[in-house]
């Protein structure tokens, strides 16, 4: 136990964290950002009157995936903890995972056989709809239900993504975890078999391979859903909840699959959000705002346009979000702290290792150091620059959930 799990004392104090996905960047026109570039009155305003830094995810120099960016604001320090994308997708889609499982993240893509060997020519198979991979999904599941004992277990995600579990009848060790991705991230290049120099994997190398065998001839005639590339092999780690370190009563209101999934994995409560847009998930907050103290919402579209490199997207995104901000205001949280998870730059189009703009809002900041929520402008407030997983603390601090440290 940590000295802040020691000093957790309760209380009724309400804390909602707004994750902006990927929302710090680099300059993309007039030397600012998409931030800088933005109309936010609403977070302008806010930003005055709170606490506000930069967060480095995991290290120094050191890009984050999605998973390790959202432990580090949950409390967990990512370089310690691993947990494969797998899981966390299974977890998103309401799989409840056995320690005997091994959890796969899938794509259906588009291949071409040139010698009767695959060529991919379409990672995502054209983003199919939610609607077309469902159809697949029930199309696999019918004729590829076990394979040499071990239950297979699938499930559509969104557009081009699915899961699927390998469930063993014997706990598996964790160097599944090592298990190569057979998506080549490349096109015009063949699938990559998986494959394990230890003995101990033979048994899961044989049924995964068995099991990309029969997809693929399964869907051979499809126009382009024809085969499935497998990434993120892992199986469920043993994790402390937020109510165990914490003292929390946590809940997730997200949209996406794989932050529902970390969320449940470290003990939140997710909340069914009726719909896709911001608007529905400030309502499911609005629903649920009696029964919990602690909310994640979490804002997928200022990530995903920063991969696109769309900076008028993702500019817009901000913008819709500060149209919104007043809403969770007048909910009268006593903590309130808006940031990301990673920065996604849209000269990149990829996650970086920048530091990420932070605000806390509450009655015990000091306040009147920053004018905007900026990359720049969180820079100069009173919280600094700080390691992500030092941000639990803090907003457990601001809403009176800390005891005295010593005499």
């Amino acid at each position: 136990m940590g000295l802040v799990e020691k000093l957790i004392k309760k209380g009724d104090a309400k804390i909602v964290k707004v994750v902006l996905d990927g929302v710090g960047d680099l300059p993309v026109k007039d030397g600012k950002t998409p931030l800088e570039l933005a109309y936010t009155p609403n977070l302008d305003q806010l930003a005055k009157k709170s606490a506000t830094g930069l967060h480095i995810p995991v290290d120094y120099g050191i890009t984050p995936g999605s998973g390790p960016g959202h432990l580090g604001i949950f409390g967990y320090d990512p370089s310690q903890v691993t947990i494969g994308r797998g899981v966390l997708e299974a977890l998103g889609v309401g799989i409840e995972l056995k320690d005997t499982d091994i959890a796969v993240r899938g794509n259906f893509a588009t291949v071409e056989y040139q010698n009767q060997n695959p060529i991919v020519i379409d990672r995502r198979a054209g983003r199919i709809p939610t609607e077309e991979n469902q159809r697949l999904i029930a199309k696999l599941s019918e004729k590829i239900k076990n394979i040499d004992g071990v239950e297979v277990i699938l499930k559509s995600g969104m557009e081009h993504r699915f899961v699927v579990v390998f469930r063993f009848q014997e706990k598996l060790s964790d160097l599944v975890n090592k298990l190569n991705d057979t998506d080549p991230q490349v096109l015009g290049k063949p699938p990559i078999p998986v494959s394990s120099p230890y003995p101990e994997l033979k048994k899961v190398v044989e049924v995964v391979s068995k099991f990309i065998d029969q997809a693929s001839e399964i869907l051979k005639d499809e126009p382009k859903a024809n085969y499935v590339l497998l990434r993120g092999f892992s199986v469920k780690p043993d994790l402390p909840t937020l109510q165990q370190r914490f003292g929390i009563n946590p809940c997730c209101i997200a949209t996406y699959p794989m932050y529902k999934g970390l969320a449940s994995l470290v003990g939140m409560k997710v909340v069914p959000v009726k719909g896709t847009d911001l608007k529905d998930e400030i309502q499911a907050l609005k629903e649920v705002w009696e029964t919990y103290d602690y909310f994640f919402v979490h804002i997928k579209k200022t990530d995903s346009y920063g991969e696109d490199g769309n900076a008028e997207a993702k500019i817009k995104t901000i913008e819709s979000f500060d149209q919104y901000l007043l809403e969770i205001l007048d909910l009268n949280p006593q903590v309130l702290c808006i940031t990301g998870d990673h920065s996604t730059p849209c000269i990149m189009k990829a996650h970086s290792w920048h530091p990420v703009p932070t605000l806390v809002w509450s009655p015990y900041v000091l306040g009147n150091t920053s004018e905007r929520f900026t990359e720049r402008e969180c820079l100069k407030g009173e919280l600094g620059i700080f390691y992500a997983y030092k941000l639990m603390p803090l907003l457990l601090a601001h809403a009176g959930r800390l005891k005295k440290f010593g005499a």
